[in-house]
């Protein structure tokens, strides 16, 4: 566990939806505030079973000292959400992580357009009040399976009705077919911006239509990692320094360096080991990384100084980390 995490209190659990509760967490009594967050941002939950798990923050980034997580039941659980469903109580002290922010809204465009899928509605229906306070031109498309397993819908429609903007909803089981994205993104500026949070094939849809629309500004936040295969020209042995303690680490055929380094007693914050969440991103001081995580930019792998030690690897005989 980080010694970064912020001493939280589980103040009230609701269900939201079939198979998604909310958990509202506020500071400890007589412990510090929490800071402020921006929309889009998540936080770390560390689970008394052991386990940390990455959720994002859907309540008002105007709000003191409150997160509030959407948390849906998963079919396929490893024992994060299923233990929060079946075992978390109201009152429960839960050490948590201050917010990250890896998909950030881009404050200046002229008009955005938020696609959600499922449980994907939580950063997004962030993001989506934030833009129609301030004023600014915003539309949601949400779909899920059916309306029942759809969470804020009222909320949503509440927002519209109050602060402008559109929104749409789009459920499998009324229409009979899953969205066509394409036909429901054509038509906009090419200068618009436009997010998707969802399951994998969603976001693998909105990512080609937008191609085939030429609309250039897309944001991705993925709750899993699309398998990215190593590089041709990864390593599969290499040396992995590190700068700050001066140990040297032998990486092998099938080794995975976050699990080298917790071997060695490397203290190193995680919590997807799946390269989506963030928390694990380590500055990169020398050498050539082999990035397979779905985290960072194309921008952000193109710099080369900074990489998610769950997923990725080296191109070179060398590493060297700011650890």
């Amino acid at each position: 566990m980080s010694n970064d995490t912020l001493a939280a209190l589980v103040s009230q659990i609701r269900y939201e939806a079939e198979g998604i509760i909310s958990i509202e967490l506020r500071p400890e009594p007589g412990m510090a505030d929490f800071p402020a967050f921006e929309a889009g941002s998540h936080i770390n939950l560390f689970l008394p079973n052991g386990m940390v798990r990455s959720y994002s923050l859907y309540n008002s980034a105007a709000d003191n000292n409150r997160y509030v997580v959407g948390i849906l039941r998963d079919k396929k659980s490893r024992g994060g959400s299923e233990w929060v469903h079946k075992q978390l109580r109201v009152g429960t002290r839960l050490p948590i992580s201050a917010p990250r922010n890896n998909f950030p809204l881009h404050a200046h465009a002229g008009h955005s357009v938020l696609v959600a899928g499922g449980i994907g509605i939580t950063p997004v229906l962030c993001m989506f009040r934030q833009l129609l306070q301030q004023g600014r031109s915003a539309e949601l498309i949400y779909c899920a399976r059916s309306r029942q397993e759809a969470a804020f819908i009222e909320e949503i429609e509440t927002l519209v009705e109050e602060l402008g903007g559109a929104a749409t909803f789009r459920f499998d089981e009324e229409e009979g077919t899953p969205p066509n994205l394409e036909q429901l993104l054509q038509g906009r500026d090419i200068s618009a911006h436009f997010y998707g949070c969802g399951p994998a094939p969603m976001l693998e849809a909105l990512e080609a239509s937008c191609a085939r629309l030429a609309y250039h500004n897309v944001h991705i936040e993925r709750f899993a990692l699309v398998d990215i295969a190593a590089s041709e020209d990864a390593r599969s042995c290499y040396m992995v320094e590190l700068a700050r303690s001066g140990q040297t680490l032998q990486i092998n055929p099938g080794d995975i360096l976050l699990e080298r380094l917790e071997g060695a007693g490397i203290a190193v914050e995680c919590s997807c080991r799946e390269g989506v969440c963030g928390s694990c991103e380590v500055a990169v001081l020398e050498g050539d990384i082999d990035h397979r995580d779905g985290v960072l930019t194309k921008a952000e792998k193109a710099a080369n100084n900074t990489m998610m030690i769950c997923v990725s690897g080296c191109k070179s005989n060398r590493l060297v980390l700011d650890l």
